[in-house]
C-alpha cells in the first residue's frame, strides 16, 4: 500500500519560508515521481512541484519557480519542498501526490495523494 505522510506546514509572515517533507511508503521510491500540489480557498488545485526520482528531473509552475526548491533523499523515501520568500497567495493546503508515471503529475491525476497540510502566510 502506497502512503504519502506530509509535515512540515504552518504560519508564516509574508517573506519567510517553510520546509514541507512528504515521507513514502509501500513501493520502490525510485520508480516514482513525487511532488506537490496546493488548494487555495475558492481556487482550482494548481501542480507546484515535482520530481522524478529515477533522473532527477524537476518541474516548477511559474508561480513559484525561483522561490521554490524541490530536493528527495532516497535513503530516506523523502521527497522535500522547501518554500522561500512565501507570499500570501500561497496560503493553501498543500499535498503530497505520487504516480509511476509523469504524465499523471503533469497533468493533475496522480493516483497516490498524501492527507494534506495547512500552510498559511499572513501579511
Amino acid at each position: 500500500e502506497v502512503q504519502l505522510v506530509e509535515s512540515g506546514g504552518g504560519l508564516v509572515q509574508a517573506g519567510g519560508s517553510l520546509r514541507l517533507s512528504c515521507a513514502a511508503s509501500g513501493f520502490s521510491f525510485a520508480d516514482y515521481t513525487i511532488g506537490w500540489f496546493r488548494q487555495a480557498p475558492g481556487k482550482q488545485r494548481e501542480g507546484v512541484s515535482y520530481i522524478t526520482i529515477s533522473d532527477g528531473t524537476t518541474y516548477y509552475a511559474d508561480s513559484v519557480k525561483g522561490r521554490f526548491t524541490i530536493s528527495s533523499d532516497n535513503a530516506k523515501n523523502t521527497v522535500y519542498l522547501q518554500m522561500n520568500s512565501l507570499k500570501p497567495e500561497d496560503t493553501a493546503v498543500y499535498y503530497c501526490a505520487a504516480d509511476h508515471l509523469v504524465r499523471a503529475l503533469v497533468f493533475g491525476g496522480p493516483h497516490y495523494w498524501g492527507q494534506g497540510i495547512q500552510v498559511t502566510v499572513s501579511s
